[in-house]
C-alpha cells in the first residue's frame, strides 16, 4: 500500500481477541507503530504474529516526538498509533500527534474498534437516548460536583472513567449528592473478572466501601431520571410480592421513569 498515513488503531480493552481485522491488516502493512507502552502493545502483536518496530509515544514525550513522526509520514511511511486500550486520544495519548498530522496535511485514517464507553453504557441499561462522556473524573469532591453540575443540564446519562482507588470516595460523593440516582459500576470489561453492578448511588457506595482492582467505568443515570427518584420502597415491595421482582421493576420504571435496572437492584438487594 503506497502513500504515507497515520492510522489510528483502537486496541482491545481487555480481551485480545477483540481486535478488528482492519486493525490487524493495517499493522501488517505499516512501517512502525507509535505506542503508549511498547511492552503492552508487543503482547497484542505477538498474539497475532505481527513483527513491527514499536516507538514509544506517551504523555511525557508526545509533544517532542510528534514532529518527527509527521516527517516520517510525509516521506511516505505508514505509522500506526496505538494506546494500551481503546481508541487513542479519547482519554489516552495521541491527540497532539493527530492534530500535528492534520495540520501538516497528511492522511489520517481512524479505524473503529472496542470501546469501554459504549460497552459500559449499554451494559448499564441506560442506553437509547444519548449520553455524555466525561473522560476521567477530576480529583476532589468540588471538581467532580462542578463537572456534574455542568453535565447534568443535558439530562442524559453520564459515562466516566474512574480510578479504582478513588471509586469508594466518588460513590460516597454521588450518594451524598443524590442517594437515589441510578449508577452502574462496570469493572474489568471484557476480561475474565468482568463485573457490572447496578443500583442507586447509595446502594453502590455501601457495596464498594473498599477499593476494587482493575479498570472502572461509571455510568450515571440522567439527572432527569434521578429527579423522578426511586419508587416508594414499601409500595414497591408490595408490588414485587404480587407480581415478582422483575415484573415489578418493569412496571415501576414505566410509571416513574426511574431506571428499571436500578429498581430491580434495590428489590433484590441483600438476597
Amino acid at each position: 500500500m503506497s502513500g504515507g498515513a497515520l492510522i489510528v488503531c483502537p486496541t482491545p480493552i481487555g480481551n485480545l481477541a477483540d481486535v478488528t481485522l482492519r486493525v490487524l491488516e493495517q499493522l501488517r502493512q505499516s512501517d512502525a507503530a507509535a505506542c503508549e507502552d511498547t511492552r503492552h502493545s508487543r503482547k497484542l502483536l505477538v498474539r497475532h504474529g505481527i513483527d513491527l518496530p514499536l516507538l514509544p509515544l506517551h504523555e511525557h514525550n508526545e509533544r517532542a516526538q510528534a514532529p518527527a513522526l509527521v516527517a516520517r509520514i510525509e516521506r511516505g511511511e505508514r505509522i500506526c498509533l496505538l494506546t494500551d486500550a481503546g481508541t487513542p486520544a479519547v482519554s489516552d495519548p495521541g491527540s497532539r500527534l493527530i492534530a500535528a498530522a492534520i495540520a501538516a496535511g497528511v492522511e489520517v485514517v481512524v479505524l473503529p474498534g472496542p470501546s469501554a464507553v459504549t460497552a459500559a453504557v449499554v451494559a448499564s441499561g441506560m442506553a437509547g437516548g444519548g449520553f455524555t462522556f466525561a473522560g476521567f473524573l477530576p480529583r476532589g469532591a468540588g471538581a467532580i460536583g462542578a463537572l456534574l453540575d455542568r453535565l447534568d443540564a443535558a439530562a442524559v446519562p453520564v459515562v466516566a472513567f474512574e480510578s479504582p482507588r478513588r471509586l469508594p470516595a466518588t460513590l460516597a460523593l454521588l450518594a451524598a449528592r443524590d442517594p437515589d440516582r441510578g449508577v452502574a459500576v462496570c469493572r474489568e470489561l471484557t476480561k475474565v473478572h468482568e463485573q457490572i453492578e447496578r443500583g442507586t448511588a447509595a446502594a453502590l457506595a455501601a457495596r464498594f466501601r473498599e477499593a476494587p482492582r482493575g479498570e472502572v467505568t461509571l455510568v450515571l443515570a440522567a439527572a432527569a431520571e434521578s429527579a423522578a427518584s426511586m419508587p416508594n420502597a414499601s409500595l414497591l415491595a408490595e408490588l414485587a410480592a404480587a407480581v415478582g421482582a422483575r415484573r415489578a421493576a418493569a412496571l415501576a420504571a414505566a410509571l416513574t421513569g426511574a431506571p428499571r435496572n436500578a429498581i430491580y437492584a434495590e428489590l433484590t438487594k441483600g438476597r
